[in-house]
């Protein structure tokens, strides 16, 4: 596996092998100095980068590369070089950002939490139905 920072020329290939969307926002229509870069994910994040222009051979410093893997591109040295050497577009994940399918709004939980006075594995194993029925129950009997 390489282990040398890319070039440019290399992350702008990333970005056009996975998909990337070339971009230039209102604040950037003066802007000639960069490449800007998007990629929506199936969790609702947007990945963003920008590339120095021109996109040419010249590399990034070892801690500002490990940023723009790490915070920008959202993959390892290993998935970059796959991507850039033989095409493949890494593999995502989007189950960790997602909430529980049958997660409660937070003012719902902590009413239950604060109001009621549930613990939270009570609430946690709560069904929205439930959680509901449970809050109007309240309300219903409180008197004026």
């Amino acid at each position: 596996m390489k282990r040398r920072a890319a070039t440019r020329r290399e992350q702008v290939r990333f970005c056009e092998v996975e998909g990337w969307r070339q971009v230039q926002s209102a604040r950037e229509s003066s802007n000639r100095h960069h490449l800007t870069f998007e990629l929506p994910l199936n969790d609702g994040r947007i990945l963003r980068t920008r590339i120095s222009r021109p996109p040419n051979n010249d590399t990034y410093g070892k801690a500002l590369w490990a940023h723009i893997l790490r915070d920008q591109l959202c993959v390892t040295q290993s998935e970059f070089w796959t991507c850039v050497d033989d095409g493949e577009v890494p593999v995502r994940s989007s189950s960790m950002a997602l909430p529980p399918p049958a997660a409660l709004p937070a003012g719902l939980a902590h009413q239950l939490v604060h109001v009621l006075a549930l613990s939270t594995k009570e609430v946690a194993a709560l069904s929205l139905d439930d959680a509901i029925a449970l809050m109007n129950e309240h309300w219903s009997q409180q008197s004026d």
